[in-house]
């Protein structure tokens, strides 16, 4: 391993409305176990790979920051824990979102943290994979040969109806309670984690952002951003854009440019799909 080299940009906002900015971003080299400073990082992927998350916390009194802060530490340690076993990683990330859930609810019943939870979307990149973890409607993105699509899944109220064909994906943007989601971390002592591992190819760009981004933002217009040959300026003007109709919400977003002679070079013939395997999927709230 080693291979594979990741540059990474990342930077989260207040927005123009709220006060407090309950979203957090977190960058780890699972290696060493030490958070990487943003705004910008080069780093090598080593034996037990980088850990790259977006959280964005709720509940009053600031409460919905300590959800979110905490999300991405309890995270960060078990996945750098000496002790974990890397032999498979979705069992290792599954276990570790479950460990960062049940911190979340332990310290809810704090005084002034009642009804606090987060939510997450994590990736551990090891080797020439990408495991992709998601709890709620913070979304991951794939740029890859001009093609961009969405990799993960709102977990969230619109989402069910457009999946029950009762609300088609373009009624859903406008939706008034699209930002109603299904879990949360920290809400419930159990919760269910959707996995997805995605083959990585040489030149792939991630962009990982809170909903505050994407409601934002259009899909295309985030691909457009994310394509561009200046990846240096990209969260600057993705956050910016949204702050000019209105920073409604906290802005968060994480982009990442892949490289490495290992990995292959994309194929106009091969599908994303091809490269992207559902391992666990949320399979809709439990009574």
């Amino acid at each position: 391993m080693g291979d594979v080299r990741l540059t990474v940009f990342a930077r989260s906002d207040v927005g123009r409305v709220r006060t407090n900015n309950e979203d957090t971003f977190l960058i780890s080299d699972l290696e060493s176990g030490a958070r990487l400073d943003a705004p910008v990082i080069d780093v090598d992927v080593g034996d037990r790979g980088i850990l790259l998350a977006v959280s964005d916390g709720m509940g009053g009194h600031a409460a919905g920051e300590v959800a979110s802060s905490l999300v991405g530490e309890s995270l960060r340690k078990s996945l750098s824990d000496p002790a974990a076993d890397h032999s498979s990683l979705q069992r290792l990330l599954d276990s570790a979102v479950h460990r960062a859930n049940a911190d979340v609810h332990a310290a809810a019943r704090t005084a002034g943290r009642s009804g606090m939870g987060a939510t997450l979307t994590a990736v551990l990149v090891h080797d020439t994979d990408a495991f992709v973890a998601e709890v709620g409607d913070s979304r991951g993105y794939l740029l890859r040969a001009g093609r961009f699509r969405q990799i993960t899944k709102d977990q969230s109220y619109v989402q069910m109806l457009v999946d029950a064909g009762v609300l088609t994906p373009q009624q859903a943007n406008n939706a008034q309670n699209k930002n109603v989601i299904l879990q949360a971390m920290g809400a419930k002592q159990d919760v269910q984690v959707s996995i997805g591992r995605l083959r990585l190819r040489r030149g792939d760009r991630l962009l990982l952002c809170s909903d505050g981004l994407s409601n934002g933002v259009t899909d295309p217009e985030l691909g457009a951003l994310l394509g561009d040959a200046e990846l240096a300026t990209v969260c600057d003007r993705m956050i910016d854009l949204a702050n000019e109709r209105g920073g409604e919400d906290n802005l968060t977003a994480i982009v990442v440019l892949v490289e490495g002679d290992v990995l292959p070079l994309p194929s106009a013939e091969e599908p994303v799909t091809q490269t992207l395997e559902v391992l666990q999927e949320f399979k809709g709230p439990r009574s």
